[in-house]
C-alpha cells in the first residue's frame, strides 16, 4: 500500500557543520582537556606530597634544575598565544587564506619550541630513576606529549588546508585546534611552577 510522503520541516537553511558547542568534535576536545587535566592534578598532588613529607627538597642534596631553558620555553609558549588568537579570531570570520597563514605560523612555532624543550630535560639535573623527585620531576615533563600531538595535529591541519577546500568544517577543526593549544599554554604554568620555583621556595 503505498503511502504519500509527508514533509515534516524544511532544514535547508541549517549549516552543513557546526562549530563550538554545537560540535561533537569540540566536545570530544573539552572531555579530551579535562582527562589529560587531571593527569597532569594527580602529578602535582605526586609532587606536592614527597615535598611535603621530605625534611629537604630537592632530596639528596640535588640541585633545582635550570631556569634557563625552563624560562625560555614559557616565553615562547606564551608569547604564541598572540597568533593563536588572531588564528581564532580569522577563523571566526572565515578569512581563508589568513586562516592557512595562522595555520604555518602555529606549525612552525610548535616546532621552534621542540629546542628549549629538549634542553630543559638536560637540565634537570637528576635522572628520572635516580629517586621519587627525580621519578615525578620527569612524569611532569610527560606535558611534551602534548606539546608534540598537538604540534602533529596542526601539521596535519597545515597540509589539509593547502591541499583541499576549505570549508566551515575545516575552519571549525581550526579552532577546535587552537583550543587545545591554550590548553598547552595553560596546563605548562603550574607545571612550570612546580618544577622550577617549589625546589628553591621550599
Amino acid at each position: 500500500m503505498n503511502r504519500a510522503l509527508r514533509i515534516a520541516g524544511d532544514l535547508s537553511h541549517l549549516p552543513d557543520s557546526g562549530s563550538g558547542p554545537h560540535s561533537i568534535a569540540w566536545w570530544g576536545n573539552i572531555g579530551f582537556m579535562a582527562i589529560e587535566g587531571f593527569a597532569f592534578l594527580l602529578a602535582g598532588g605526586c609532587y606536592l606530597y614527597l615535598m611535603l613529607a621530605s625534611p629537604v627538597w630537592p632530596p639528596s642534596h640535588a640541585a633545582p634544575p635550570d631556569l634557563f631553558w625552563g624560562a625560555l620555553f614559557t616565553c615562547v609558549l606564551l608569547l604564541s598565544e598572540l597568533p593563536n588568537r588572531w588564528l581564532i579570531r580569522k577563523a571566526k570570520e572565515k578569512d581563508r587564506r589568513s586562516v592557512r597563514i595562522g595555520v604555518v605560523v602555529m606549525t612552525l612555532i610548535g616546532l621552534a619550541l621542540f629546542g628549549p624543550r629538549v634542553a630543559e630535560f638536560d637540565h634537570l639535573n637528576i635522572r628520572w630513576d635516580q629517586n621519587a623527585y627525580g621519578s615525578v620531576l620527569w612524569m611532569l615533563l610527560l606535558h611534551s606529549t602534548h606539546l608534540l600531538t598537538d604540534w602533529f595535529d596542526t601539521l596535519v591541519l597545515a597540509v589539509l588546508l593547502h591541499s583541499h577546500e576549505v570549508g566551515d568544517r575545516q575552519l571549525a577543526d581550526v579552532r577546535d585546534n587552537a583550543l587545545y593549544w591554550r590548553f598547552v599554554e595553560l596546563s605548562w604554568l603550574p607545571i612550570y611552577a612546580l618544577v622550577y620555583w617549589a625546589p628553591r621556595l621550599a
